[in-house]
């Protein structure tokens, strides 16, 4: 089943014309494991200022869609294009394209955030003055000010997913990947992530995984379902029948 995203950009463009170039394009992924299929067929485009939520039960197959797409897992099956690199022939030009934030951030508990953003910038090869600019641009964008020189492991779950969020975007990546970015987070965390996720969506592509159907519909312009390994519907994030459908998919 093809996902494919209309954005939230191209919504606004009254001229009507389309961008018919996707950000993010995967054709046919398929990933076996010995036991099972991890995942089966699955495709998607997603076009600047998309936000879709890939929504699902634990274990359908979300962190694998999402590895997958980032270059962490190499499908049996099928193709990723990011940004008009691909992921098979060209892996390095396609993940520079790319910002994934797992379920368990790659944080290192004994560093500062500045210093941890300053590791992470350089690791994607920015440095000097550009290194910097971002490094400002995402404490003030992620709200991490006030622990810009706190070590990492004294922080709340909240300000951690932050870091980690800021980590995925400081070389301004065209496709945001993001696993369960609000798991475990307060009330009060998870409306500062969706605020988050909503302003940084505005100009890159963003996909994100939740077993939410709230958390899905809160903040996207699409919803894609997945369960048991196989896309089973892809509606509007308003659509009446969402769910219905999803509560049919799971039972």
């Amino acid at each position: 089943m093809a996902l494919h995203t209309k954005s939230l950009a191209d919504a606004a463009d009254t001229s009507g014309a389309r961008n018919t170039t996707p950000l993010l394009e995967a054709q046919g992924l398929t990933l076996r494991h010995s036991d099972a299929t991890g995942i089966s067929d699955i495709s998607l485009s997603l076009y600047r200022g998309d936000i879709v939520g890939l929504l699902g039960l634990n274990g359908a197959g979300k962190s694998t869609t999402l590895r997958i797409l980032c270059g962490v897992l190499v499908p049996d099956q099928g193709s990723v294009v990011i940004n008009g690199q691909s992921m098979s022939d060209n892996p390095l030009q396609a993940r520079a394209q790319v910002g994934f934030l797992p379920d368990q951030p790659p944080l290192y508990d004994d560093m500062r955030v500045c210093e941890y953003l300053t590791l992470t910038g350089r690791i994607r090869g920015l440095k000097g003055k550009r290194l910097k600019t971002r490094q400002l641009q995402l404490i003030e964008q992620c709200a991490l000010g006030d622990v810009q020189r706190k070590i990492i492991g004294t922080l709340s779950k909240g300000f951690r997913q932050r870091v980690g969020l800021a980590q995925a975007l400081i070389h301004e990546p065209a496709v945001v990947l993001l696993d369960e970015p609000a798991n475990g987070l307060d009330p009060q965390q998870m409306d500062g992530m969706r605020k988050l996720i909503s302003d940084i969506g505005q100009q890159q592509a963003i996909l994100f995984s939740t077993h939410l159907l709230s958390e899905a519909t809160a903040i996207c312009n699409r919803v894609a379902i997945i369960h048991e390994g196989k896309l089973v519907a892809d509606r509007p994030a308003n659509g009446d029948d969402l769910q219905q459908i999803f509560q049919g998919a799971i039972s």
